[in-house]
């Protein structure tokens, strides 16, 4: 069995994501990196590909190029999928390109720039018959398998309530302004689209509330703000939501969090107990009950649902984290790859991650949080 190799747009020399997308798809030994067009500059793209040991005759210039040529190489030779890691104005023409020219694609989130390009691009991959991933990143966790997997078990009874916060604080400064390459293409409409804290992180709250809810938002409120003196878009905003069915919920996004880092939660609320995860203790769950003390749910134990379980790699109390959680998507994708291309059906754990109706979900929750905000927080139906 050879590993399934993959080319990667984007990522390249002064990239943060891209290191990140590169040891995830390792982890597992069941990815190889034999490609890519890392940078809009096509220099700095070869320089990066000699960085990663990788043939000069296999980094190009564009990712235009590297299709073609990439398509013409013998099938047991080219790239099987690519990894899209570029700001968001990249990410449509990118996958377009790639599913044209008979290509996977994971791409990192949001999908698109806007809801437009996500629903156009759905068709275009339908018609490829191609797969198409997206990477929000903390579906993989263990744990969020495990909440999941006990909302939809019935444990928690009728879901009432869903709060779920995501605080950063590393743009309460203008380093945007100042040439601080991630904070200046997040701030710019151009390439990080209608939203800034919202379409970044934002929607990576959005997607897990409906992840380990399995409820879908039907409208929401939300009060964005751009705290810092001349930024484009919002560091910060506010959101009510109600899901169809019934449930309600509260959402906060906030990039000027002053002394925070990366403090992703949520809890969820029924109507017979409630559950509480922090990414920053990902190995561990809190499950709640009316009748019984609190219990701790823990990583790496026989308790733990199936899919927990496929996700996690060592031993209970052998921390595992941001990485590996990343590394089940790339790993249940190479593994849906394999399933694919043998015209074999794929397993439960292959097909779990996220696909284009989260990203268009994902779109169209930053559409609506702009379109309400600038409507003094009018409540605002998703555009599906």
């Amino acid at each position: 069995m050879a590993k399934v190799r993959m080319g990667m747009i984007g990522g390249g020399q002064g990239a943060f994501i891209g290191a990140v997308h590169r040891i995830a798809a390792a982890i597992d030994q069941q990815i190889e990196l034999v490609c890519g067009a890392f940078s809009s500059d096509p220099q700095r793209s070869k320089d990066s590909g000699a960085d990663f040991y990788l043939p000069a005759d296999r980094c190009y210039g564009t990712f235009a190029e590297m299709m073609d040529k990439e398509a013409a190489l013998p099938a047991d030779q080219r790239m099987q999928f690519v990894a899209i890691v570029t700001p968001n104005h990249v990410h449509f023409p990118a996958a377009k390109a790639a599913l044209e020219a008979g290509f996977h694609v994971l791409c990192d989130k949001p999908a698109t720039l806007d809801l437009a390009e996500s629903k156009e691009l759905k068709t275009i991959i339908e018609k490829s018959g191609k797969l198409f991933g997206l990477t929000h990143t903390y579906t993989g966790y263990p744990m969020v398998k495990q909440a999941r997997h006990m909302v939809a078990n019935g444990d928690l009874g009728e879901i009432r309530k869903v709060v779920v916060e995501y605080p950063q604080g590393w743009l309460a400064d203008a380093i945007d302004s100042e040439g601080q390459k991630q904070a200046a293409w997040r701030t710019d409409p151009k390439k990080s689209g209608a939203a800034g804290c919202m379409g970044d992180i934002g929607t990576h709250a959005e997607n897990l509330a409906e992840e380990i809810t399995g409820l879908h938002v039907d409208e929401l409120a939300a009060d964005l703000t751009a705290f810092v003196p001349g930024r484009r878009l919002d560091d910060d905003g506010n959101v009510l939501l109600r899901f169809v069915g019934g449930a309600k919920g509260v959402l906060t996004a906030s990039q000027i969090a002053v002394g925070e880092e990366n403090n992703l939660a949520i809890k969820v609320w029924g109507s017979e107990g409630g559950l509480e995860w922090h990414q920053n203790e990902p190995n561990t769950l809190l499950i709640k009950s009316k009748t019984a003390p609190m219990q701790v749910y823990r990583t790496g134990n026989d308790y733990n649902c199936d899919a927990a379980k496929a996700a996690t790699r060592t031993p209970a109390a052998h921390p595992e984290g941001y990485l590996e959680a990343f590394a089940n998507l790339y790993l249940n994708f190479a593994n849906h790859i394999r399933a694919v291309e043998a015209g074999e059906t794929p397993s439960e754990f292959a097909t779990d991650y996220p696909k284009i109706d989260d990203g268009i979900r994902g779109m169209a929750f930053i559409e609506a949080v702009v379109e309400s905000s600038a409507n003094n927080a009018a409540w605002t139906k998703f555009d599906l």
